[in-house]
């Protein structure tokens, strides 16, 4: 069986508040891209999950979210049935594009089909979340909003789809650094949410994301990325989740190519467009 697991940008991302439990309540907006890697599963009669990966900067062992998420789908299942499991790597890791995530959660998608589990979808968002905050989200698609940690879901009437330059620092951003920089002063309990604002307007200019105050201190030059696409006429740009991609939308393709091409003199940069639920599901069992 070959999937696709299309990677997120962030619309938006509001810190409420930290929670007892050392987390943060968040609400964000979650958007789909076409940029996506392949995951090939082949059945096995040995009972074993076997993992490889082609980029070396990951692990693609026990500890990989793809391991752990066909290990637990064994586990509730109570199948003895084992699987080989190939990524191909498009979206690189700790850019805040959710590529693991994506990787883990249509791994518990393919599995359940593969295997027969018989799992229904409030099962598999149930693995999910043991997982990560985000990976439930990648069984939904398109744009949702994410609350909570991210994993508390409303899917949204999706955007027309909309061309998107991302450009790729050369560093990735743990995530908990950026969340442990994120003091008081930075949560926006009891204030005016621009993401539900743009939920009655419809209005990309407003959204923000709260953890550029923390991301932009220790990391300036992605600053200069969004003065680059807010100057070259994007509707929106924003550094996406904790980091370290910026993205860029436009209204047309012609223009985000021109962008495009003169971002690539200065960064890495790739060009993607935001993906419908329907599209979204359409990419991940293309091939299937």
């Amino acid at each position: 069986m070959r999937l696709r697991s299309c990677a997120k940008i962030n619309l938006g991302l509001e810190v409420l508040r930290k929670r007892s439990d050392g987390y943060h309540d968040i609400r964000t907006l979650f958007q789909s891209i076409d940029m996506a890697d392949r995951i090939e599963l082949e059945p096995t009669g040995d009972g074993r999950v076997r993992l490889e990966g082609d980029d070396p900067s990951i692990p693609w062992d026990e500890t990989n979210l793809v391991h752990r998420a066909a290990t637990l789908l064994r586990e509730r299942s109570g199948t003895a049935a084992g699987a080989f499991i190939r990524v191909s790597k498009v979206v690189p890791a700790g850019r805040g594009l959710g590529g693991g995530s994506a990787n883990a959660a249509i791994t518990l998608y393919g599995l359940n089909r593969l295997w027969s589990a018989g799992l229904g979808p409030g099962d598999l968002a149930s693995l999910a979340l043991r997982l990560g905050s985000d990976v439930p989200y990648f069984l939904q698609g398109g744009l949702c909003l994410g609350e909570s940690r991210g994993e508390a879901l409303t899917p949204l009437v999706d955007l027309a789809r909309l061309p998107c330059v991302l450009a790729f620092p050369p560093y990735p951003i743990p995530t908990a650094k950026v969340y442990a920089g994120v003091g008081p002063s930075l949560t926006s309990e009891g204030k005016d949410s621009k993401i539900m604002r743009f939920l009655e307007t419809g209005d990309l200019g407003l959204l923000e994301n709260a953890l550029e105050h923390v991301i932009l201190r220790r990391h300036p030059e992605l600053e200069d990325l969004k003065r680059f696409f807010r100057g070259r006429g994007a509707t929106l740009s924003l550094v996406t989740g904790s980091g370290s991609a910026v993205f860029g939308l436009f209204s047309g393709e012609g223009r985000a190519r021109e962008v495009l091409d003169e971002l690539r003199t200065r960064s890495d940069a790739r060009l993607a467009e935001t993906l419908p639920r329907e599209d979204y599901w359409a990419r991940v069992v293309a091939g299937a």
